[in-house]
Formats: structure tokens, C-alpha cells, sequence
């Protein structure tokens, strides 16, 4: 009994402590630090829709074309540093159908500087072919050993984790890549090939005229080099030349997975034949409109939680009392697993939250109903209340695996992006709840010690109108 009570202390000082991480870390963090990460709708922000000109792509290629461009965006979105940036595609009624409009959805919360975001996004993808220079890359791998060398005599021996990347540094990588004038212009397509000798998938490399030649004078001056591939300054493939390639046909070998060739294959043939886009469409989500959808949810979030609270301890007594406590320590770990693995709430995501609140009270309602039931069979306390969780957890077990596979299903095969901000928060909530039910409540249960079976005991243990 000792030790029970002692785990109901230690769990009820690690759940205030949580508490208190939670409040202090968002009232006294400066923006952007440990703070819940708020989407659009929540925050403020920025929607833009873009329109794809898809008019050079063959039919029936457009789908792979605007995945290839949603790709690219979606790289250049994340270097603006945004918090849960959603970029989508929409067309008008299919990607094989060159006639409808082909668009991109993006969402920027709380983003200040769109005409920034504007410009960074509205630019073509470009499709380029650089030479990797060796001595830069000594330069580089010297300049690094020295850093590391001057901060490890500085600090512990062994200890390199203060080191950062110098100026010297990244002037130096700037000039690691040397264009070659091979662009996607000169690239007339990539396909998937096969190795007859050992059936693995290489990626075929077909140049137009201007690009045969070009490639033939880098291919044959550059024997042993890197030739990396880069689609909008991002590092796509960094293949070795071997020999010169004097007929514009070429072949990158190497482990890929059919998965990997596919998707370097379509990279290659819509990088080399850029997507233009314009923007059509803009609309402003203000922080005031932002602020009242947050303040809205949390007092939504606020009453469920005393409407449960009530019905519980009226309801159940001493237990639904001592859930009320355990759905307290439920709500803080579930706030600290949003902040501490950056979890980004909308409005569908309060919702589910708060749903998950509710579904926490269902497992402590079956193990309540069942400790009433072994107390009935003339139990003894501390048995009926072992039992009764003992009895009540197939149930809460196979209830709650049901619904974290409905939040699997809705969040990996989502119509849209608030479903799948649902589905994920949801999750979350549900395997907590499996977890906090069974703990929480019972060692609380348990810490309290009732052992005699007196009317008073059944009183507190009993609900509803019994007595």
C-alpha cells in the first residue's frame, strides 16, 4: 500500500510539474520558442492559389508534372521557415485533361512577409547539370578539421558539438558546384531502364542536339568527376562520369529502388520541362480572426472539460473525483506532447482534442461500472477494484485500437489536409487515453486504501441514485 501511494504522489508532483513546463514555456517563450505551433486558421497567415500552365506537357502527363512542381514549391515554402506550411494540388476535373484548370493551393501561417513568400514561390523550377570541384572540396574538408581542431582546444577533448559552419565555410560551399551550361532546355527526356544482367532499374538520360555536344566536351573533360543533378538548387542525383558520352545517351547505375528511379525519372523529365505558375488568387487570414477561432476553441475546450468533470464526480463519487484528477494529468501530457514534438492545432484539431477528452472518460466509466459489479458479488474493495480494471480492459483495449486505426485511415488517405490535422491529433489523444486510464486511475484508486466493505465504502464507490 506504501509503494501504491507513493506512485499516486510522485505521479500527481510529475504531472504538476508538466503543468507548469506547459504554462511558463508559452507565457514567458519568445516567439517561434516552445510555443504551440497555431495553423492558418488559427493563427492568421496567407492563402495563395497559383495557377499551372500545363500547356507544353503532353496529356495524360499533367498529373506527374504537377506533382513534380508541388514538390518543388513545397521545398522552397519550407525555406521560408513557416510552421506547417500546406501546399495541395487542385484541378479542375482531371490531370489527363490539358483543358481544366490545374492549380496549387498554399497556406503560410503566420507569415508577414508575402510579397517575400510571393517571389520565392512564382519561380520557374529550373533543372541544371554542375561539375563538383575537387579542390574546393579539399578547401572545404581543411577548413572544417581546423574549425574543429581550434573549438576542440578550446573545450573538452572529444568535445566538437560548439562547432559551427564559418563564413570561410560557406563562402567555400557556394563554390563547390561549377556550372556546366547543361540546363532541362538541353534534356530531351529521362526513362526507366533495366540491367540485363542483374534486372535492377537505371535511369536513361536522352539529350537533344544542342545538349549531345555539350554533354560529350564535359563527359570527356571531366572523366572521374561528380556531375550532380540539381532541380531548383536542390541536389536530385550525383552520378560519376565514367566515360565520355559522345551520342547524348546516357545511364545513371546505381541501387535504386523502382521507387527511387520512378521518381528521379519524373523530376528529370518536368524539371527539364518547367511548369510556369501564376498567382490568381490571395486572401489574408488577419491575427484578430485568428486569435478569436483560438479563443474560441480553448473555451470550448474549457467547458467540456467542467460539464465532464461534474458528471463524473455526481455521478461516480470518489472515483469519478479521482478521474477528474487523472483526466487532468490526461489534458497536460497531452498540451506537452503538442509543444514539445511541435504539433500544429487548427480548429479540426482543437476539435479532436477535445473529442479525445471525452473518449478518455469512456475507459474510466467501464472500470467503474465493473469495480460496482465485482462490489455487488460481495468482493472485497481492494479486490473488486483490482479486478474491475482487470475486467474493463479488453474492452477499452480493442475500443481504443479501433479508433487509432480509424485515425490511420483518415490520415494517410485524407480528401483534405484538416482531416488529416484531425486524424493526427486525434491519434495522439486516443493512445494517451489508453495509457492515462489504466495508470492514472488506477494507482489513484488504489492509493486511497479502502479495504473494509462498510455502507460508506459502498456509498463512494457506488453511482448514480444507489446507495
Amino acid at each position: 500500500m506504501k509503494n501504491v501511494r507513493i506512485a499516486a504522489f510522485t505521479l500527481i508532483i510529475v504531472g504538476a510539474a508538466i503543468g507548469w513546463f506547459v504554462y511558463s514555456s508559452e507565457r514567458n517563450a519568445e516567439e517561434g520558442a516552445m510555443k504551440f505551433r497555431l495553423g492558418l486558421d488559427l493563427n492568421g497567415g496567407t492563402h495563395l492559389v497559383y495557377k499551372a500552365d500545363v500547356s507544353k506537357v503532353a496529356s495524360g502527363e499533367v498529373g506527374a508534372a504537377m506533382q513534380t512542381l508541388r514538390d518543388v514549391i513545397e521545398r522552397r515554402v519550407n525555406s521560408l521557415k513557416v510552421s506547417e506550411p500546406i501546399v495541395q494540388i487542385e484541378q479542375g476535373s482531371s490531370f489527363s485533361d490539358k483543358g481544366s484548370e490545374n492549380k496549387l493551393i498554399v497556406e503560410l501561417p503566420g507569415v508577414s512577409d508575402v510579397e517575400e513568400a510571393k517571389k520565392i514561390i512564382g519561380e520557374t523550377p529550373v533543372l541544371e547539370f554542375k561539375l563538383l570541384d575537387k579542390e574546393v572540396q579539399k578547401e572545404i574538408e581543411a577548413q572544417q578539421k581546423k574549425e574543429q581542431d581550434s573549438a576542440a582546444s578550446s573545450t573538452f577533448v572529444g568535445d566538437t558539438s560548439s562547432v559551427k559552419i564559418s563564413s570561410t565555410t560557406l563562402e567555400l560551399y557556394k563554390k563547390l558546384y561549377i556550372s556546366t551550361g547543361i540546363t532541362g532546355a538541353l534534356l530531351q527526356k529521362a526513362t526507366v531502364q533495366f540491367s540485363s544482367a542483374i534486372n535492377t532499374p537505371n535511369v536513361g538520360l536522352v539529350f537533344n542536339d544542342a545538349g549531345k555536344s555539350l554533354f560529350a566536351k564535359v563527359t570527356k573533360e571531366h572523366k572521374g568527376d561528380v556531375l550532380a543533378i540539381f532541380l531548383d538548387g536542390e541536389v536530385i542525383s550525383s552520378p560519376v562520369i565514367q566515360s565520355e558520352i559522345s551520342d547524348g545517351k546516357a545511364e545513371i547505375t546505381g541501387k535504386f529502388s523502382i521507387e527511387e528511379a520512378k521518381t528521379l525519372v519524373r523530376n528529370l523529365n518536368y524539371g527539364a520541362l518547367p511548369v510556369p505558375v501564376e498567382l490568381i488568387s490571395t486572401q489574408t487570414i488577419g491575427a484578430s480572426l485568428g486569435g478569436e477561432a483560438t479563443k474560441a476553441g480553448v473555451h470550448a475546450g474549457i467547458f467540456a472539460f467542467i460539464i465532464i468533470a461534474l458528471f463524473l464526480i455526481l455521478w461516480y463519487r470518489l472515483p469519478g473525483f479521482l478521474a477528474v484528477i487523472a483526466l487532468m494529468m490526461y489534458v497536460i501530457l497531452n498540451l506537452a506532447i503538442f509543444k514539445l514534438f511541435s504539433v500544429t492545432l487548427t480548429a479540426a484539431g482543437m476539435a479532436a482534442f477535445i473529442l479525445s477528452i471525452g473518449m478518455a472518460v469512456d475507459a474510466n466509466i467501464l472500470i467503474f461500472e465493473r469495480v460496482k459489479e465485482e462490489l455487488k458479488r460481495g468482493k472485497d474493495t481492494q479486490d473488486a477494484i483490482h479486478e474491475g480494471f482487470s475486467r474493463a480492459w479488453p474492452s477499452i483495449r480493442d475500443s481504443n485500437l479501433s479508433s487509432i486505426i480509424t485515425a490511420i485511415i483518415l490520415y494517410f488517405f485524407p480528401s483534405t489536409s484538416i482531416i488529416q490535422g484531425f486524424a493526427f491529433v486525434f491519434f495522439i489523444g486516443v493512445a494517451v487515453s489508453m495509457f492515462s486510464a489504466i495508470s492514472f486511475s488506477r494507482t489513484l484508486l488504489l492509493s486511497i486504501g479502502l479495504t473494509r466493505n462498510t455502507k460508506f465504502t459502498h456509498f463512494l464507490l457506488s453511482s448514480g441514485f444507489t446507495k
